[in-house]
């Protein structure tokens, strides 16, 4: 036998530690003393140091099949090599985008059990064609990494691979690609068994066994780990627990504007069918109770074994982001419990202005589409969005303006929408709109580091003037329309005022000072146009880009520092030839992006020109297994 002292958890190690010494001396039980066998810890894959667990929970490894058996598969996805030019969330794309063929992309995310909204879209055209061929050039090494793929587009589970928190694993529906960061499980029709168990407390404390690492610290939840896991014997009345609780998890995020499920902001939800937050948390607690004692029983774990998982269980950290994730930027499992709920109706409102969300859900004209089934397609369009073909609240040619007396003015528009579902009007809209309303879009509409927000606010230097313009819309005409039917409208009249009171010979103080505002207003809205009008012939929006680089140009026109800056960067990389990939860099430096086609076949395939490129020189011995790699091999 060997003795083991386990003093990982503690604070004041040196004072537990001669506790346990003397325990160990004199013969006395002590809880963080323990007497193992060496070879009783081969039961467990790899042999880990897993002396604190109880022999049964050890023998749990021999006893039952592992999760990668008996034909359930779980699997690493693919590497784009550049998620920032391969990968989108969904709203960034339109209906021109259908094309290019992006299609849901699983990349891990915060903690989130049963359901995750999975905002984000990988570039698949041609079967993935331009990441299966993302060579570097210069090397000819294969920059991504395109594997599994004859498990694409199955449905199955994913979760996040590296996290702080418990695993969390939630539905993966069909039709999409998961990656080397949500990694992925196919159990052939066990899917919500195998998810009451992945997210259950027996199941997490087994995973401990062999991942490794502190309670509170980084854990890599791979594949071969989760594989190695026991998988306990099949019960179907777990199914039916699993599906409710995917429901409510889903029913929790139809609340937010940026998710799938989205129907309407919390202030409204409840007039389109009954909505409690704090009743759904409280049922799903229950059936994750119930869940959780169902599995520790299919694990056979006596009480002690279950104290000592439940114990384990509530030291790690709950709802952290993952490595990939940004402080802020990803969903979690307490996702309403932050919402500031007028400012979250007041978005609403926006969107209902541009013609995003319907509001005749609100008012009870439409009901809500029915929940769809777990595993299906995620739509193109929430619930909440306005169905195609179905008229706008207010027909604009894809921007608004703030400018009071406007038919197209944004702030007006908002009280509009506010009085027609019949809400208590907010006080001051115009100033939300002018000082709020944009730093709480670009965080919203910012997740698994993309910046995407699509209301863009274009201003004069003061910010007296400001133009919305809808990133769904944008075309290559959309400056002309901002210069020509916007800002020269409001310049002329400005003049015109400006103009009638210089001819009066005896202004007072307060006409002086009228006069000098409406002489700076008029010198900003003209630099406004120019600059609109310069930077139209040549700005071609393509909605594959994404925000981030078809909003570059305009940097200039934002008066947001922090979203300014990140334009003004992206900018300069996009002149440099960073980003010769993207539609716009072929609009301002065609001869150099052809160019580069000829040596880089994956930029040519994104500019549908590969019959530019020119192959290097095979060397013997390589080309054979280059075109295997490229293929895509498991």
């Amino acid at each position: 036998m060997t003795t083991f002292l386990r003093l990982l958890g503690d604070k004041d190690k040196p004072e537990h530690l001669a506790q346990a010494c003397a325990s160990v001396r004199t013969g006395v039980t002590h809880s963080r003393v323990f007497e193992v066998d060496i070879e009783d810890l081969a039961c467990i894959p790899g042999a880990p140091f897993a002396y604190w667990v109880s022999d049964a929970v050890r023998n749990t490894f021999a006893k039952y099949q592992p999760f990668g058996g008996e034909g359930r598969q779980i699997k690493v996805g693919i590497q784009t090599g550049d998620d920032f030019r391969f990968v989108r969330l969904f709203w960034e794309l339109n209906e021109t985008s259908k094309a290019r063929e992006w299609i849901t992309f699983a990349k891990g995310g915060s903690f989130a059990q049963y359901y995750s909204d999975l905002p984000l879209k990988v570039n698949w055209k041609n079967d993935g064609n331009e990441i299966r061929n993302f060579f570097d050039p210069k090397t000819q090494k294969l920059l991504s990494r395109p594997q599994n793929i004859d498990l694409c587009f199955k449905k199955g589970l994913t979760w996040s691979d590296r996290t702080t928190s418990n695993l969390s694993a939630r539905v993966w529906p069909k039709g999409g690609v998961f990656s080397v960061k949500g990694s992925a499980g196919f159990f052939q029709g066990k899917e919500f068994f195998a998810a009451a168990v992945m997210n259950s407390i027996a199941f997490g404390y087994l995973i401990r066994l062999l991942v490794g690492a502190g309670d509170a610290a980084a854990k890599s939840y791979q594949v071969g780990v989760i594989s190695s896991v026991p998988f306990p014997p099949y019960d179907p009345n777990i199914d039916d627990r699993a599906r409710m609780a995917w429901s409510i998890k889903r029913s929790l995020r139809t609340t937010d504007e940026t998710s799938h499920a989205f129907i309407l902001p919390l202030s409204l939800r409840d007039t389109c069918g009954d909505f409690d937050a704090d009743t759904l948390k409280s049922e799903f607690d229950r059936i994750h109770a119930e869940v959780d004692e169902t599995v520790f029983k299919l694990y056979d774990f006596d009480p002690s074994d279950r104290l000592a998982a439940n114990q384990s269980s509530g030291q790690l950290l709950k709802a952290e982001p993952d490595e990939d994730s940004e402080d802020g930027d990803s969903e979690t499992e307490n996702s309403n419990s932050s919402v500031d709920v007028q400012t979250e109706f007041l978005s609403w409102c926006v969107g209902v202005a541009f013609g995003r969300f319907d509001w005749r859900l609100a008012t009870g004209e439409r009901e809500s589409p029915p929940e769809p089934e777990p595993f299906d397609p995620l739509p193109a369009k929430s619930p909440g969005m306005l169905p195609v073909g179905a008229a706008p609240y207010h027909v604009h040619p894809g921007l608004l303006v703030d400018d009071p007396g406007h038919r197209h003015d944004l702030p007006r528009l908002i009280e509009d929408v506010v009085a027609a579902v019949d809400y208590p009007a907010p006080e001051d809209v115009r100033r939300w709109v002018q000082r709020d309303f944009f730093p709480h879009h670009l965080k919203q509409y910012s997740k698994s580091r993309r910046k995407a927000p699509i209301y863009w606010p274009l201003s004069i230097a003061s910010g007296n003037y400001t133009l919305w313009l809808y990133y769904p819309a944008l075309t290559d005409q959309t400056l002309y329309t901002a210069a020509n039917d916007f800002v020269a409208p409001k310049l002329e009249e400005t003049s015109r005022l400006a103009a009638a009171l210089r001819t009066q010979t005896d202004r007072s103080r307060d006409k002086e000072r009228e006069l000098e505002q409406l002489q700076d207003l008029e010198a900003e809205l003209k630099e406004l146009q120019d600059e609109l009008l310069h930077l139209a012939p040549t700005w071609k929006p393509n909605h594959d880009d994404g925000v981030q680089i078809t909003a570059t140009p305009l940097w200039r026109l934002f008066l947001h520092r922090p979203w300014q800056t990140v334009l003004r960067e992206t900018w300069e990389k996009l002149q440099k030839g960073d980003y010769d990939w993207a539609h716009l860099a072929m609009t301002y430096w065609p001869d150099r992006v052809r160019e580069k086609c000829r040596i880089d076949r994956s930029l040519a395939i994104a500019h549908d020109m590969e019959d530019l490129y020119e192959p290097p020189p095979e060397k013997a011995g390589t080309a054979r297994r280059t075109r295997k790699r490229a293929a895509g091999s498991s």
